[in-house]
């Protein structure tokens, strides 16, 4: 009886912890004070006729807290991964120097700290409407499993709350998250 339960929360388990770590990755792509690697995971290089991650044309270390360099396996690219990142709307001026591209992280300014924490909230709320979504989903399949007899009424009633508590849990973590985030962001 319940087995068809435990198969439906593993997935709702799956999907939620998916929302969460999805929103992670956003966030690590929000530029605080120091430098990371993440900062340029979302790049796209015009290269070879395509557009390609700038992880698949250099390779990209951090040599200083407040830079980054992005070793750039081909020469011929080397301008396209400056282009690249200029137009990133990262804030980041690139300078290239053969396939070494230099990027310098300068200090935020109060008026850009409080534009990437109104981007992290909106990252956060679009995880917890995923996490949401998910609830529902996992709420509907309950009522299906009930009205065919698969689970009683009270099972119904009991793993909703069960759904419910997990749907609590996952969007703390969000937002557990994003109370971390802010405070890289607004640290000076």
């Amino acid at each position: 009886m319940a087995q068809n339960y435990a198969e439906l929360k593993k997935d709702l388990d799956h999907k939620m912890a998916v929302s969460l770590d999805h929103v992670k990755k956003e966030f690590g792509g929000l530029r605080t004070g120091r430098a990371s690697t993440a900062l340029l995971e979302n790049v796209v290089v015009d290269a070879y006729g395509s557009k390609m991650p700038l992880n698949q044309v250099g390779s990209v270390s951090v040599p200083e807290p407040r830079l980054l360099s992005v070793s750039v396996w081909d020469k011929g690219l080397a301008k396209s991964v400056e282009k690249a990142i200029r137009d990133a709307n990262l804030g980041l001026n690139p300078m290239t120097d053969g396939t070494l591209i230099r990027v310098p992280i300068p200090p935020l300014t109060s008026e850009r700290r409080a534009e990437l924490t109104k981007v992290a909230h909106k990252y956060a709320e679009n995880a917890r409407v995923s996490i949401r979504n998910v609830r529902r989903d996992g709420n509907e399949a309950l009522k299906k499993m009930e009205k065919d007899g698969v689970i009683s009424q009270d099972d119904q009633r009991k793993y909703h709350d069960e759904v419910q508590k997990m749907t609590d849990q996952y969007i703390a973590k969000v937002d557990d998250s994003l109370k971390h985030k802010e405070g890289e962001i607004t640290q000076v």
